[in-house]
């Protein structure tokens, strides 16, 4: 299974040559994975991020790209999203971004709970 986030662009988002800005393109891939989580990320931290931009993305008045997202590995502690944003059908940008299960009382990293390992399973790219 995939989610499906539709990411909305804003006037403020492209750069001085036209196209979205990096930084920006990496918050719409956030929102998404945000979207995913919904109230069960709260322990969970960023600990991994590459970035294949493959074509410039635009900002487009009424146009909402869409980024999807998927589980192409569940560990003991942490877990890797890949997550494309496709603009005219196309990927535009290609993520690869290990998410880490952390207790923040400790401030250690700690394994995935049956709830949570059941909850990220559904989203496994079982290929």
């Amino acid at each position: 299974m995939r989610h499906e986030h539709p990411v909305q662009l804003r006037w403020s988002d492209p750069d001085s040559l036209g196209h979205v800005n990096h930084a920006r393109a990496l918050s719409l891939l956030e929102d998404a994975r945000l979207a995913m989580v919904g109230g069960s990320g709260s322990s969970l931290i960023l600990a991994r991020l590459e970035v294949d931009y493959l074509r410039q993305l635009y900002y487009r008045v009424g146009e909402r790209p869409c980024v999807t997202s998927w589980v192409t590995r569940l560990g003991t502690k942490s877990f890797t999203v890949r997550q494309e944003l496709v603009q005219d059908g196309q990927v535009a940008i290609r993520a690869d971004v290990t998410m880490v299960v952390f207790d923040f009382a400790t401030d250690t990293s700690r394994p995935l709970s049956d709830e949570e390992r059941a909850f990220w399973s559904r989203w496994l790219d079982r290929k």
